[in-house]
């Protein structure tokens, strides 16, 4: 798989520069989502970029590094729990995506999106569905938005350890569930989305 052939098309019809725009943390139970975009020189080749998804903690990390030197530009971005709770889930991670392409300098001319949804997005947007796994620059911006939630959500564990927010980073596994019935929600909790516990 190429991941450079969609942005290659686009820059040769004349467009750029080009962003790729994605998410992290719109499932969990707790903390913020986390956006990022980012501007990758075009055809940089950076071994091992994936789907975070697809990668180990430890390789998403030697990523973050890279993919941060190497960049033109990158912009991180989160939407709290209020926001997600005022604006739902979705509208949330617009305000996170747009928040993360407006540290963008140069400003993108097209910003790429992961997935299937862009009606909340303020820049001139595309959809790339699957796009973590088809495209560099939102493969890229899929490691710094993991990564950067990943950590936000350890320094969480710190402060409210008896919910193991290192292990699970806020997501609803059985241990969570458990310390939740235990312990009740904390402030990093998100009222709408334990509605569903029983």
């Amino acid at each position: 798989m190429d991941l450079w052939e969609i942005e290659r098309e686009i820059i040769a019809s004349g467009v750029s520069p080009l962003c790729g725009v994605d998410e992290a943390g719109r499932g969990p139970l707790a903390g913020p989502v986390c956006a990022a975009a980012v501007i990758l020189p075009a055809g940089l080749e950076i071994a091992g970029l994936n789907d975070s998804k697809k990668l180990s903690e430890a390789k998403r990390e030697a990523l973050y590094g890279e993919i941060t030197d190497k960049a033109i530009s990158y912009g991180i971005a989160f939407a709290s729990v209020e926001e997600i709770e005022d604006k739902n889930i979705l509208g949330a991670t617009f305000l996170a995506m747009n928040r993360a392409i407006a540290q963008l300098d140069p400003a993108p001319a097209l910003a790429l999106i992961d997935g299937n949804r862009n009606t909340g997005i303020e820049t001139a947007s595309r959809c790339i569905v699957d796009g973590d796994a088809k495209c560099a620059s939102i493969a890229a911006a899929s490691i710094l938005a993991k990564v950067t939630r990943d950590r936000y959500m350890l320094e969480m564990a710190q402060r409210y350890p008896q919910y193991g927010f290192e292990k699970h980073k806020g997501y609803g596994t059985k241990a969570h569930y458990a310390a939740i019935r235990e312990f009740g929600p904390c402030a990093i909790h998100r009222p709408s989305f334990l509605k569903k516990m029983h």
